[in-house]
């Protein structure tokens, strides 16, 4: 089976109003990154992403790939479906888990590729694309924001 995969933030949903709350001069704790993932739901939706979801939609399954963590699923598909983003598969990071986004995604995108044929990854992190390009998949930058490091690993 054909399937595109596609990140949440910084790729369909803005989270630019909440970076200020992982920016902290004394470093990030838990609780930093807990009022930044409930923040989520104020997230605008980014245009070119969303068209560019609802486009791939069109001939492909779509499987969302996100850093997001499991305990904020709920918002995170209410936020999906009031934006009229197409339904599709939702991979978030295990609660506990806590390795880089990039390497969580990693794991799963070669868990994907075991069983179907990826047509397409989008991600805003570069770092993410880099990862991908590695393994030979298919990757398209969403470059229609200025991407800043969410923190330090």
């Amino acid at each position: 089976m054909s399937i595109v995969v596609i990140d949440l933030d910084g790729t369909v949903a803005d989270a630019r109003h909440r970076l200020h709350l992982i920016s902290t001069p004394a470093g990030t704790t838990h609780e930093h990154w807990v009022r930044f993932f409930a923040a989520a739901a104020d997230d605008p939706p980014l245009p070119d992403g969303v068209r560019t979801a609802q486009r791939l939609a069109e001939s492909h399954d779509v499987v969302w790939l996100t850093g997001r963590p499991e305990r904020i699923r709920t918002l995170t598909e209410r936020w999906l479906a009031d934006h009229h983003l197409p339904a599709g598969r939702l991979l978030m990071m295990p609660e506990g888990d806590r390795r880089p986004a990039r390497t969580f995604k990693l794991d799963q995108l070669r868990h994907l590729a075991a069983t179907h044929e990826i047509n397409l990854i989008v991600d805003d992190d570069p770092r993410v694309i880099a990862l991908a390009e590695a393994e030979h998949l298919p990757t398209l930058h969403a470059q229609w924001v200025p991407w800043k490091a969410p923190a330090p690993d």
